[in-house]
């Protein structure tokens, strides 16, 4: 059997249906499946068991011989959460445990990491470990996965394979839940929808024009493709990162979704919070050569046809992968 945490959520539930469609249905989705307003992401899957997070280290007592490989998705991934005792339990202690069962059990195991450990990119975006414990993460999410990564690079024992993945700003189906934390392309197609036109940040960087910031958006199917390879390949265990390996700006995704929905670009722009505007990010780009350097050569998809592909198949269509 595959465990999957955060079967419910964005990324979760799109690798359970891809998953599916390439034969696997022996799958135990792990999360809290008490939210009404996550149900489509799995109600139509198939899966041998769900377990509620709570309970799955219990319930796994005994199983371990059972268990083929764990995705440990899940997470609390909201950048705004200011609760640092339940960042610590959800993320940190929670992966510690998720880490130790699959070393007492000789399991394979990906957990999700975040490219919100890089901070303001002072170091750059490389996943070479270099300046790995001088990185800054902005917020306290950021920081509870900058502490397990680093809490599994001191570990002197480890699952016999393991990879942590510092996702970029992933978009795609299964989102719609998500609220304030959902993609840039989500929200920019609410705002089109309703308004026919879309405000975007101005710049109040001198190297930046407006609308030309620049961030690694990535389509979910391609992450979906690296989890898949990572399943099959077993071996170069490590922290790597995962984004497109292309920094797309806010101009060109905003005229990808209004292209998407054949209409003429109107883009405003409007002043960036000043409560913001000290801590954002003018650009973010993903340096891809350690994931294929292991062998992982399926190209990624471009910001165009990403964008296409969410906002006809799914977007318009109120579709769920």
């Amino acid at each position: 059997m595959i465990i999957i945490t955060g079967a419910a959520g964005f990324v979760g539930s799109c690798l359970a249906s891809r998953l599916n469609r390439d034969g696997y249905v022996d799958l135990v989705l792990v999360d809290d499946f008490s939210k009404e307003i996550k149900k489509r992401n799995w109600e139509n899957l198939q899966y041998a068991e769900l377990v509620d997070r709570n309970d799955f280290f219990s319930w796994a007592i005994g199983k371990g011989n059972l268990i083929q490989f764990v995705f440990h998705i899940g997470a609390r991934t909201d950048t705004t959460e200011f609760n640092v005792d339940l960042l610590n339990q959800l993320n940190f202690e929670y992966s510690k445990n998720m880490w130790n069962l699959c070393l007492e059990e000789g399991i394979p195991m990906v957990y999700a990491s975040s490219a919100a450990t890089y901070g303001m990119g002072e170091f750059g975006f490389s996943d070479d470990y270099q300046h790995i414990n001088d990185l800054k993460p902005l917020n306290p999410y950021g920081q509870s996965k900058q502490d397990f990564d680093l809490w599994v690079l001191a570990q002197e024992r480890a699952p016999f394979f393991w990879a942590g993945l510092k996702f970029f700003n992933v978009y795609g189906p299964n989102e719609y839940h998500k609220g304030r934390m959902a993609s840039v392309i989500l929200h920019a197609m609410d705002q089109i929808s309703a308004k026919k036109q879309l405000n975007l940040f101005k710049s109040h960087h001198p190297g930046f024009k407006d609308g030309e910031q620049k961030r690694d958006f990535v389509y979910v199917m391609d992450v979906l493709n690296v989890l898949i390879f990572l399943m099959n390949h077993r071996k170069d265990s490590g922290i790597y990162n995962l984004g497109s390996g292309t920094a797309n700006t806010f101009k060109l995704l905003a005229e990808s979704v209004f292209a998407a929905l054949h209409l003429e670009p109107s883009i405003h722009f409007i002043d960036t919070p000043v409560d913001i505007r000290d801590k954002y990010q003018y650009y973010t780009c993903a340096d891809m050569q350690k994931l294929k350097q292991i062998g992982f050569d399926i190209p990624f998809t471009s910001l165009e046809d990403g964008i296409k592909s969410y906002v006809q198949e799914y977007l318009l269509t109120n579709s769920i992968y």
